[in-house]
C-alpha cells in the first residue's frame, strides 16, 4: 500500500472511531435523549411523563454506576451539575422572571420545576467527563517557562470567572447582563489553552485543538439538542407556548457559558496538575 493509500486508510479508521468514542461518551446524553423522544409518543397510565424521565434518569444511572462505565466520583459530579442546573431553573421559571415554563404536571417537582431537568445539565457535565476518560484528553498551555509560576493563578481566575457567570444567569433579569463581557474574558484567558487527546490507542496520534474552539462545538450541539427537546416538550419558552419556533441563536451565548462552568467544576475534579492547566 502506498504512503497515500496508507493515510487514506488511517483517516477513515480514526474519523470513524471518534465518531464511535462521541458515542460512547454520549452514553447517559443519548439515552436520556432518547427516552425524551419516546416519552412524547408514549403514555404510561398512571405516570405523568416528567416523573417517567426522572425515574428513567436515576435507573440510567445506576445501571452506568452497576456496569462501571461511571464511576463514584463521576456520578458524584453529576449530582453537583443537577443542584446547579435545579436552583438555576427554579429561578429562571418563576412567576417574576419566566424564562421558559414547564408546561405538564409532576409529582417529583420542586415549585416549578420537575426534577428531571437537572439531568439535562448533568447530560453536559457527563459528556464532558466521559470523553475526558475515553480519549485521553489533557490540557496543555503552548510551552512557556513560566508555566508553573502562572498555573496556579490561572487555575483561579478560571473559577472566579465561572462564579460570576453563574452570578450573572441571576443578575441578568434585574441588572445589566454582562455575557458581552464574559465571554471576550473566556476567550482572553484561555486563548493560549490547547486541548489534547488521542482518539485511537492503535495509531497512538496525539491530536490538539484550541479549547475555546471545543467550548463554541459542544454549546452549539447542545442548542441543536435544545431545538429537539423543546419541540417535544420538555420544556417551552415564551415564543412556543401557542406555537413551535425555532430557539434564539443568542442561546448558543448561554449554553457556551455554562459548558465553561461544567467544563472547570470536571477539570477540579480530575485534578488537572502537572502537565496541564485549567
Amino acid at each position: 500500500m502506498t504512503n497515500t493509500g496508507k493515510a487514506v486508510k488511517n483517516f477513515f479508521y480514526e474519523f470513524l472511531t471518534f465518531g464511535l468514542k462521541q458515542a460512547q461518551a454520549c452514553v447517559f446524553a443519548g439515552s436520556f435523549f432518547v427516552l425524551l423522544f419516546l416519552s412524547h409518543y408514549i403514555h404510561i397510565p398512571g405516570l405523568y411523563r416528567y416523573d417517567f424521565l426522572f425515574l428513567s434518569a436515576l435507573l440510567i444511572q445506576l445501571v452506568l454506576y452497576l456496569t462501571k462505565i461511571e464511576t463514584k466520583k463521576e456520578i458524584g459530579a453529576i449530582f453537583i451539575f443537577h443542584i446547579i442546573g435545579l436552583i438555576l431553573e427554579l429561578y429562571k421559571t418563576s412567576p417574576e422572571v419566566g424564562s421558559w415554563s414547564y408546561p405538564e404536571d409532576a409529582f417529583f417537582k420542586i415549585g416549578t420545576v420537575p426534577l428531571y431537568s437537572g439531568f439535562m445539565y448533568a447530560a453536559v457535565g457527563s459528556y464532558i467527563s466521559q470523553a475526558w476518560k475515553i480519549m485521553k484528553l489533557d490540557i496543555a498551555e503552548k510551552p512557556d517557562k513560566s508555566w508553573e509560576t502562572k498555573a496556579k493563578w490561572h487555575s483561579f481566575l478560571a473559577v472566579l470567572l465561572a462564579i460570576a457567570i453563574y452570578i450573572n444567569f441571576f443578575t441578568n433579569h434585574f441588572w445589566t447582563d454582562i455575557r458581552w463581557i464574559l465571554i471576550p474574558l473566556v476567550f482572553i484567558l484561555f486563548w493560549k489553552t490547547w486541548v489534547r487527546f488521542t482518539i485511537s490507542k492503535k495509531l497512538g496520534k496525539v491530536y490538539t485543538m484550541p479549547l475555546n474552539i471545543s467550548f463554541i462545538l459542544i454549546a452549539f450541539f447542545i442548542w441543536i439538542a435544545e431545538n429537539i427537546s423543546t419541540f417535544l416538550g420538555a420544556w417551552k419558552y415564551p415564543d412556543q407556548v401557542h406555537i413551535w419556533n425555532v430557539v434564539s441563536t443568542q442561546k448558543i451565548t448561554s449554553w457556551f457559558l455554562m459548558v465553561i462552568i461544567s467544563f472547570i467544576i470536571v477539570a477540579s475534579l480530575k485534578k488537572v496538575k502537572k502537565g496541564g492547566i485549567i
